[in-house]
């Protein structure tokens, strides 16, 4: 295969195309020994436990072990796959743009939490959406709103949150959803390419042929010490507001 035949997602794991090292090395995870402390917070749609969702990526997963040089990626606990939906602060990330503007840059991410946890006390969840798996790299999966009008909710949901917090993220608008199953220790070798190109070219409709939707659970404000688990403080579930109104 030529590198034309390659996707632009595939070539940014691949040392000849991107030699720079893995940006999250040394903060999120080292080399050795897993994930490293990052403290933060982050609004997510967890798989849903014990669903078949859950088996499906559990599989698809498995498939990534199985590929040459999966030795290169740290993998995520299976316990921890999620659905980002808005992104949160973390402790190595202090700066404008990623940080609520009428708060300090220095405050303590445990006050950080209280406080963005208090605004958001008050928030009424939004209509709810579906999500597919629309691409797969060495990362993970990417995925977006099965239908124009769950696209736009997600959107709406990313809004309000950014409204309500007081921070937009450069990339806010053009924000790309995904499942992380992995982080990039090294580079894949030129070798390993023309395998997982074949192998990730299948993984949407693998997906797809088990589960036409992905079960996520409702969104939630977790806090995070690392990558390793996201414990779930408020959670926003559209249907429990829709049948508290009802009454």
């Amino acid at each position: 295969m030529t590198e034309q035949q390659f996707s632009p997602e595939l070539l940014h794991y691949s040392a000849s195309h991107n030699p720079a090292p893995p940006s999250h090395l040394g903060t999120r995870y080292g080399k050795r020994g897993g994930f490293l402390r990052e403290p933060g917070n982050t609004v997510v749609c967890h798989v849903a436990k014990g669903s078949k969702t859950e088996s499906a990526l559990i599989d698809v997963r498995d498939g990534y072990l199985a590929m040459p040089e999966a030795d290169k990626l740290l993998l995520t606990p299976i316990t921890s796959l999620h659905m980002t939906l808005f992104q949160g602060i973390i402790e190595y990330r202090r700066k404008p743009g990623f940080w609520p503007a009428d708060l300090p840059l220095d405050t303590p991410i445990d006050d950080m939490n209280e406080i963005m946890a208090a605004r958001l006390e008050a928030f009424r969840p939004l209509d709810p959406f579906s999500v597919i798996v629309s691409g797969a790299d060495p990362a993970g999966l990417t995925v977006e709103g099965r239908r124009e009008e769950d696209r736009k909710a997600m959107r709406a949901w990313r809004d309000a949150f950014a409204d309500l917090l007081g921070y937009r993220h450069p990339d806010h608008d053009t924000y790309v959803y995904h499942i992380t199953f992995a982080y990039p220790i090294e580079r894949l070798s030129d070798a390993a390419l023309p395998a997982w190109h074949s192998m990730l070219g299948e993984v949407p409709g693998r997906v797809a042929a088990r589960v036409p939707e992905l079960e996520l659970t409702p969104p939630a404000f977790c806090v995070f010490e690392d990558m390793n688990h996201f414990h779930e403080i408020l959670i926003f579930d559209p249907e429990e507001d829709m049948e508290a109104n009802d009454d």
